[in-house]
């Protein structure tokens, strides 16, 4: 039940997100004219790189069972920190972060966060990961986040410090008279961000339903000796 009420959690996000991208493309298009061809081969490179981030996670995520300590290992090679601490999301929600992947912070929010990993006094942080100490970490949710650190460490628009600033306002207030007043770079941006999550939750909603598939084969074997695939 607790797996069936988180992917219904999931799919409300992402078609939420959609719907404000879909808005946010419509009012970029209707104030912003760029020649046909340029669009074209932008938005071809970037799904390029899109592409080759999902093909290159499925790898891993094979190679790795999609373990949760596989997947840290990776990120810590990676040279991206990763701090593990009590009861992250209920510290991070000062900042309006939770646990996992933590984009580049600023001003007090940074002094906040590197004080909170024990980095001392800084104004600006780097890309981290804040994990809880014990060794429950849910898979699906940890994907979701090595979905997104992957994208950014893959040169994916979307995870800057104003993009990821701007995507929050607009997701408390996405009113029609709050979207008039942004200007085209930061629909631009609200919107790279807002793809970067719907392709990690993507991603995972896809991987869970393969393991449940997975799971139902493996029930039919137990239960009949067999099963139609």
């Amino acid at each position: 039940m607790k797996n069936i009420l988180k992917n219904i959690r999931n799919l409300f996000i992402l078609k939420k997100r959609e719907k404000i991208s879909r808005d946010l493309k419509k009012i970029s298009e209707q104030n912003l004219s760029v020649s046909n061809g340029a669009k074209l081969t932008i938005n071809a490179e970037k799904q390029k790189k899109i592409d080759q981030v999902k093909e290159n996670i499925t790898a891993i995520v094979k190679t790795t069972k999609c373990e949760p300590e596989a997947l840290i290992n990776y990120i810590t090679a990676a040279k991206t920190p990763v701090y593990r601490i009590s009861n992250p999301n209920k510290v991070l929600s000062f900042i309006g972060e939770e646990e996992g992947l933590i984009c580049e912070q600023k001003g007090l929010f940074a002094i906040y966060l590197s004080i909170l990993t024990g980095q001392g006094v800084k104004f600006k942080t780097e890309p981290m990961f804040v994990i809880r100490k014990t060794n429950d970490i849910n898979k699906s949710y940890l994907l979701h986040n090595f979905y997104r650190w992957y994208s950014l460490k893959s040169g994916l628009e979307g995870f800057d410090y104003e993009s990821r600033r701007k995507m929050k306002i607009y997701w408390f207030d996405n009113s029609l008279e709050a979207t008039r007043r942004l200007s085209i770079e930061s629909i631009n941006q609200i919107q790279e961000a807002i793809s970067r999550e719907r392709e990690a939750n993507l991603f995972v909603l896809d991987y869970e339903k393969q393991i449940e598939g997975s799971k139902k084969v493996l029930e039919k074997i137990k239960n009949e000796g067999g099963a139609d695939v």
